[in-house]
């Protein structure tokens, strides 16, 4: 143990004399986060609509004005001849014609047919189009008590866990697990491909050090220093976010402490794979950042990945931690209810600190 101790002692030393490193390990995920809360919504707002009409009734300017009171779109100047011209210049992603005598035949009882065309390029987009003009009609029929249509069902609609809808309250926790996993990756794959790339890997090899006393060193070093970087972290988002702890605060340390187990374990193992930095930085970037972003849970629910890339996320660490931090800052989860995210971080960190540990271990046979 007092061997480990030193290789990590080593670690920390040579991790605080690397200036750039400490800003890598501290400034850029919060650069990141502040990006990533601010800048990342999933609400569609200010969608531009062109508006024709044909009538010249009170009923169809009232209409518009429903229109222009909604809070997601906005009208804009209608260009161009045909129905397609705001669509085709990109000035409009919908356009709404109104045709002539809409007002009377609604007074006389009669179907309006309003015509509206969207852009779909954007297919989440087109579907907000599309539900806000829904609601807009309902609402336009029972303003002007147009609709003799009782609905026989009343839903009583009540927002949980986070009833002002805030999305800081959903990007945030993700982005903490998100960064979590990218940045220790980064330090501790650094320091593992700078041994191989600057040959002083070989000192160790000749050293009464173990492969897994070696990689256990480093582990604990890049461990104590990533937990460093959560408490950083949690603490600026709950300044800039707003967040704050609604579960289980022991349940909370255990995941925070599996999962940077797993990430600084990934790190090394990228850094005990490539023979270069570049590589290595490249390994962590399209395996760990790109798979997190498109298989973890963060942006869009894992539902929508496609079979056989599905089975891909199982076993990726934040796809456990995302869930996990959101139950924890919003939920308001206890240490019973994440058993099986807490199950698949352990059994992952495991098989993270076994695979360099092993892989150094047949490089030192073969030195």
């Amino acid at each position: 143990m007092r061997r480990i101790w030193a290789q990590a002692i080593k670690e920390i030393l040579q991790f605080r004399r690397d200036k750039l490193t400490v800003a890598l390990a501290y400034f850029l995920p919060l650069l990141a986060m502040i990006l990533y809360g601010y800048a990342i919504r999933l609400k569609s707002d200010d969608i531009s609509i062109a508006v024709r009409n044909y009538d010249t009734g009170a009923l169809s300017r009232e209409y518009i004005a429903d229109i222009v009171a909604s809070q997601q779109l906005v009208l804009v100047k209608w260009k161009g001849n045909d129905v397609y011209g705001p669509l085709d210049k990109g000035v409009a992603k919908a356009t709404v014609t109104i045709p002539p005598e809409f007002s009377r035949k609604i007074k006389a009882g009669l179907t309006a047919q309003v015509q509206v065309v969207i852009d779909a390029t954007d297919v989440n987009n087109a579907r907000v189009i599309q539900n806000a003009l829904l609601s807009i009609n309902n609402y336009f029929l029972q303003s002007q008590g147009l609709s003799r249509e009782r609905s026989a069902i009343v839903t009583d609609l009540r927002i949980w866990f986070n009833p002002g809808a805030k999305e800081s309250l959903y990007i945030a926790p993700g982005g903490l697990a998100v960064f979590l996993w990218i940045f220790p990756c980064l330090l501790s794959t650094l320091a593992m491909s700078r041994e191989k790339e600057q040959g002083t890997i070989l000192l160790l090899y000749a050293s009464s050090l173990t492969s897994f006393e070696l990689i256990a060193g480093k582990a604990l070093a890049y461990l104590l220093i990533a937990i460093t970087q959560a408490t950083f972290l949690i603490g600026a988002s709950t300044i800039l976010f707003g967040l704050y702890f609604a579960g289980s605060w022991l349940a909370f340390l255990v995941v925070v402490l599996f999962y940077l187990i797993c990430s600084t374990c990934f790190g090394l193992t990228a850094g005990t794979r490539a023979n270069t930095q570049s590589a290595a930085v490249q390994i962590v970037s399209t395996v760990g950042f790109s798979a997190t972003l498109l298989l973890s849970g963060f942006m869009y629910p894992l539902r929508n990945v496609e079979y056989p890339l599905s089975l891909i996320s199982n076993i990726l660490p934040p796809r456990y931690a995302i869930p996990a931090f959101r139950n924890f800052f919003v939920r308001g989860s206890d240490f019973i209810s994440q058993t099986y995210l807490l199950a698949g971080l352990l059994i992952l960190a495991t098989a993270l600190f076994l695979i360099p540990a092993l892989t150094l271990r047949r490089m030192q046979i073969k030195g």
